[in-house]
This record gives C-alpha cells, structure tokens and sequence, in this order.
C-alpha cells in the first residue's frame, strides 16, 4: 500500500514539473518579429525576440534606407523602397540601430 501511495506521489509530482515547463514556454518570446519602415519611422520602434530569432525589416516608404546596428552586429546597405532586410539573431542582448541616411529614425531589438 505505501508503495504504491509513495508512486502516485512521485507520478504528481512529475506531472506538475511538465506543467510548469509547459506553461513558461508560452509566455516566452516569439522567433519571429517584423518592422515597418514608413514615414520616415521604424514601427515598432522596439521589437523582442527569443534568441536565434529573425526580425526582417520592410521598406514601405518611397525613399532608400538603412537598418544598420550601431554596434556593426548588422547592416541592411542601402534599402530602396518595397525591399525586405531580414537578420537573425544568435546572441541576447539589446541590439540599437538607425538609418544612416536619416539619422533620426532609430530602434531597438531585444533578444531574449
């Protein structure tokens, strides 16, 4: 009898383990995020993403432009308008960049 109270103890036990795990994995950040370019912005301005994880930019303004990080982790070169720049991410950590042609228009990306 204590034996097989003392396994239906450990099989709960488990149980609760795999749900605990299961239920941190859904508040995790997501693989993938996009960004719109347009109005001389980047929308959103700040994306999260899990690591190794892909972020691609789209150009839907009507003139060229750079996604480039400001610690040289990754460059677009130039972007013309209706182009797509996509970039994974391996390592965490807070990746800021700007348009070098429009300095002004800056982001961040947030790797997880």
């Amino acid at each position: 009898m204590k034996q097989v109270f003392l396994s239906t103890i450990i099989l709960v036990l488990i149980s609760m383990g795999f749900m605990s795990c299961s239920k941190s994995s859904s508040s995790s950040s997501p693989s993938t995020a996009t960004v719109n370019i347009k109005d001389m912005q980047f929308s959103p301005a700040s994306v999260t993403i899990a690591a190794g994880g892909t972020v691609t930019w789209t150009n839907n303004d009507s003139m060229t432009h750079t996604v480039t990080s400001t610690g040289s982790a990754f460059n677009s070169g130039n972007l013309a308008a209706g182009k797509t720049y996509s970039f994974t991410f391996s390592t965490k950590g807070t990746y800021p960049y700007t348009c070098t042609i429009h300095p002004s228009m800056t982001g961040t990306v947030i790797v997880n």
